[in-house]
């Protein structure tokens, strides 16, 4: 980010299913999922390319995998930028249950 450039923001926007992050009040990228019975499941990730490689994908998922944390939801990772962040953050991968880690390439320990 450049200096003095607006911090960007992550906000859960439930009636649309989907977080946003905006840099101001400008929309530069989404992750949509669908929450049900104590999951999450992340559908696909958008970032407008005008703002690509600034990190902001990253900042969008790691916030949203924080809040499911603390809301205490699985996390479903059909997004491919979604399974790959938790790849990259193996920190993340216990939100994935056991059983279901295999399908997504991600590994069984963790």
């Amino acid at each position: 980010m450049e200096a003095g450039a607006t911090e960007p923001s992550v906000t859960d926007v439930p009636d649309q299913s989907r977080y946003e992050i905006r840099l101001g009040d400008e929309l530069v990228g989404f992750a949509a999922y669908d929450r049900r019975d104590g999951t999450i499941t992340f559908t696909h990730t958008e970032i407008d390319p005008s703002f690509e490689g600034r990190g902001l994908a990253g900042r969008l998922i790691g916030t949203a995998l924080d809040a499911a944390a603390d809301q205490g939801l699985e996390v479903i990772p059909l997004c491919p930028y979604v399974r790959g962040y938790i790849e990259r953050h193996r920190g993340y991968l216990p939100l994935v249950p056991v059983d279901r880690r295999e399908r997504f390439g991600l590994p069984a320990d963790g």
